[in-house]
């Protein structure tokens, strides 16, 4: 006779263990949320009676001193050069996680997603490029090549059963890959002058750190023990410090050393020997959990949580407040660049790359998915915000009035993304998906 009593908390167990997407879906809609508000905030602060409080907000030191050892940066440099490492560190283990066990593992699956991202990249910065050529802002051209995820899928889930799963995943999964085409344009073209002694140590850690993957070392305490002076020495190897993020994040190991008929097996046992000596099965229940997942999955379900409620608002915090001293003008050439690269060059070059990829078999869509929900796709992946945000610091100086143009640009355009991305999906869903 089938114990219903036995496998519906069984079920539940794993179901809650093997359900990542609905998850990581629901965390990032939220994160959107509140980097919106944090945005908002930054950009009255700003432009309010109180301004001169941000900017020292802004420029305030902060440090600290071991020893010989001394380091002291302003609050603004902490952010971008050391919360933001964390923050990489995160998008590298979605990378990682995509490309070995997930959307992007399969060929036949992520070609489709790799040919959008591709175009996604490729259209905006020739746009922005064709606008600033020949002029001082023509360095921002990675500007609007990214996506940012977070955002976008806040506004999905605004939404609801409107938007099909498929194009939530699809959304993802191009965005990921918009992630990584932007962490090799920031190592490759937003590279400061090298200092190769600094750059020999930091790959030292690289390499001891490949050695323990290698030798199938666990213990992620130990990563990050190595991963901290990687960020150092990278930071001073004139590579900006965020790509040491993205290269702890690949030595992480991604096996697990319990297999899912393993766990069910081991939840099972627990389950019928009852509740005597609770303490004794939930240590043994932890351990089982422990093992089944991966080093990596664990430090990516515990940054999460600190990435999207606290250092993506302050991000947004710190560089979102653009104050308009000298009045708004669209029609500046960086600001124009960015707006248009986004606006227009995401929705032509996803929907053109895949296009084509699809006439020449290369990719298939989604069966429950047509060309105009891709067109939907490409409105939303305009709202380039935090990675945008991010390489506009990069190209232009601090100082520099085509920074505050370019941010004038990215936070315009990515409300105006936004707002259009949810009326072509309104528009284009005639039923509500499952």
């Amino acid at each position: 006779m089938h114990d219903d009593t036995t496998n519906t908390p069984l079920r539940r167990a794993v179901a809650s263990l093997l359900s990542p997407f609905q998850q990581f879906a629901k965390s990032e809609s939220t994160a959107g949320i509140l980097l919106f508000g944090a945005s908002i905030a930054a950009f009255a602060w700003a432009n309010s009676p109180w301004s001169a409080s941000y900017q020292q907000l802004l420029h305030a030191h902060a440090g600290f001193r071991l020893g010989g050892f001394a380091m002291d940066k302003h609050l603004g440099h902490w952010v971008n050069d050391g919360l933001m490492a964390v923050f990489f560190l995160l998008v590298g283990l979605e990378i990682k996680r995509e490309l070995i066990v997930g959307e992007l593992s399969n060929l036949r699956r992520a070609s489709l997603a790799v040919f959008a991202a591709v175009g996604g990249m490729l259209v905006p910065a020739l746009i922005f490029w064709l606008i600033n050529r020949g002029g001082a802002g023509v360095a921002g051209w990675g500007i609007p090549m990214a996506t940012d995820i977070a955002f976008a899928l806040g506004v999905v889930q605004l939404l609801g059963k409107r938007v099909p799963v498929s194009l939530k995943v699809l959304l993802t999964a191009v965005a990921i890959v918009d992630d990584l085409g932007a962490v090799v344009v920031i190592a490759l073209f937003y590279t400061a002058s090298l200092d190769l002694t600094s750059l020999a140590l930091a790959g030292a850690c690289l390499v001891l750190l490949i050695a323990f993957n290698r030798f199938g070392v666990r213990r992620l305490a130990l990563y990050i023990v190595i991963g901290l002076p990687l960020w150092y020495f990278t930071l001073k190897s004139g590579i900006h410090a965020t790509i040491a993020g993205v290269l702890l994040a690949w030595t992480i190991p991604l096996g697990r050393e319990m297999s899912a008929d393993e766990l069910a097996s081991k939840l099972k046992e627990q389950i019928q020997d009852g509740f005597e000596a609770l303490e004794v099965q939930v240590e043994l229940l932890e351990e089982a959990l422990e093992k089944f997942q991966s080093p990596l999955h664990r430090l990516e379900h515990a940054l999460h949580p600190f990435i999207a409620y606290l250092i993506m608002p302050i991000f947004a915090l710190f560089n979102a407040g653009v104050a308009l001293d000298g009045g708004m003008n669209v029609g500046d050439p960086v600001t124009l660049g960015v707006m248009a690269g986004l606006f227009l060059g995401k929705p032509i070059g996803i929907l053109l790359f895949s296009y084509v990829a699809i006439k020449a078999g290369l990719a298939a869509l989604p069966e429950d998915l047509r060309l105009k929900n891709l067109v939907a796709l490409g409105c939303l992946a305009g709202i380039g915000f935090t990675m945008s945000l991010f390489v506009a610091g990069l190209a232009y100086p601090a100082s520099n009035l085509m920074l505050s143009q370019a941010k004038v640009g990215i936070l315009l355009v990515s409300v105006v993304s936004a707002i259009v991305g949810s009326a072509v999906i309104w528009g284009t869903s005639t039923t509500r998906a499952h």
